[in-house]
């Protein structure tokens, strides 16, 4: 693999970022103008989901344009039925079919729906601390409406998803509470592009540092009290001044540590040179996720075994040094630990026995 500098991946990641941002500096998207409403005639305009019928004699706003799509596009969600017979009206644009109301499918307003430019590809939607994949297979005309060909339906606002019951339910959000809900977007493609570059910059930057040779504990020293390795003299123990990047989902391996007075956490914790009892769930992180007390007393969310458990940041677990007096002649922390409180494996639901390591999930809450 060719060999990048941190300085160099750097600056690609920035002019990725500014080749989509470069539509911010155009003219913001502008009214195009206006339409009265028309009243639907009998049997018309179907009102499955909540939608609006045309008001006679109203006017709607319409629009050519949406608002740039970034990272975190904002825009509102609401609710609509692409199967046969709903309140979508016709088949979709894209393809000239129903979808089921159980696929993951949206329209999107005309700006963003670009002509047909989004047609089957997938976007990321965000909302109520959940994410869910959905694929655009229509148009929420923005330029358009009151007439026979949008069921007598306004305009589409120029900043709306509109999605079917599948994205709503994969939210998580309550049916009684489905209509508009307040969101963000992106195309599932860019969230690639910066995941791909994450990825190269994870492994780069966590590529060891060094290595260290150990020691042999002195009598009395090392204390093993939830089974911790101890240093063996003349073993090359690797050092690392990083750790892989932190996401919504970092994954890492927890360990067991006693952070009371007396327990095999050695001396008071680096954050607040407190001591910090085994029913508190509070956490150690690897040198490059400590970021030299950048988490210190932040809070951290880990999953594992079909539960998460907030816990706290009060200490490093030092993947630089190791096998000496100050790390009570243990070895040095690998770059990808959560080590972690009795209270942290008591909520996560884990038998006592097998209590040790574990494959985790963690993020910053």
């Amino acid at each position: 693999m060719k060999s990048f500098s941190y300085g160099a991946l750097l600056l690609l990641l920035c002019n990725i970022s500014a080749t989509f941002s470069l539509v911010v500096d155009a003219q913001a998207c502008r009214p195009s103008g206006n339409i009265m409403g028309r009243k639907p005639p009998p049997g018309q305009c179907n009102q499955e989901n909540d939608s609006d019928c045309c008001v006679q004699g109203k006017s709607y706003t319409t629009y050519k344009c949406s608002p740039s799509v970034s990272d975190n596009t904002k825009a509102t969600l609401t609710l609509n039925s692409f199967q046969k017979g709903g309140d979508g009206g016709g088949p979709s644009e894209c393809d000239n079919e129903y979808h089921s109301d159980d696929t993951p499918v949206v329209a999107l307003s005309t700006g963003w729906y670009s002509g047909g430019g989004r047609c089957h590809n997938n976007i990321f939607i965000s909302a109520n601390g959940r994410s869910v994949r959905a694929m655009a297979v229509d148009e929420c005309d923005s330029t358009m409406g009151c007439d026979k060909g949008h069921d007598y339906q306004p305009p589409c606002p120029n900043n709306i998803v509109d999605a079917s019951k599948a994205v709503w339910k994969a939210l998580g959000v309550p049916e009684d509470n489905w209509g508009e809900l307040d969101i963000t977007w992106t195309d599932a493609y860019y969230d690639d592009i910066v995941l791909e570059w994450y990825f190269i910059l994870s492994v780069e930057l966590s590529r060891p540092s060094g290595n260290i040779w150990g020691r042999k504990p002195p009598p009395g020293q090392c204390n093993q009290e939830n089974d911790s390795d101890c240093c063996v003299q003349g073993k090359s123990y690797t050092t690392y001044k990083c750790s892989p990047s932190v996401s919504s989902n970092t994954k890492a391996t927890l360990t067991l540590n006693s952070f009371q007075k007396g327990g095999d956490g050695g001396g008071p914790s680096e954050c607040d040179n407190q001591y910090h009892s085994d029913d508190t769930p509070v956490v150690a992180l690897s040198t490059g996720w400590y970021s030299g007390g950048g988490r210190c007393h932040n809070n951290i969310v880990i999953s594992a075994n079909g539960r998460s458990v907030r816990a706290m940041v009060v200490d490093e677990c030092d993947s630089t040094m190791g096998c000496d007096e100050d790390h009570d002649y243990q070895p040095p922390c690998r770059n990808n630990i959560v080590d972690a409180s009795k209270a942290v494996w008591k909520a996560l639901g884990l038998p006592e026995d097998n209590w040790g390591e574990l494959d985790i999930t963690w993020t910053d809450a």
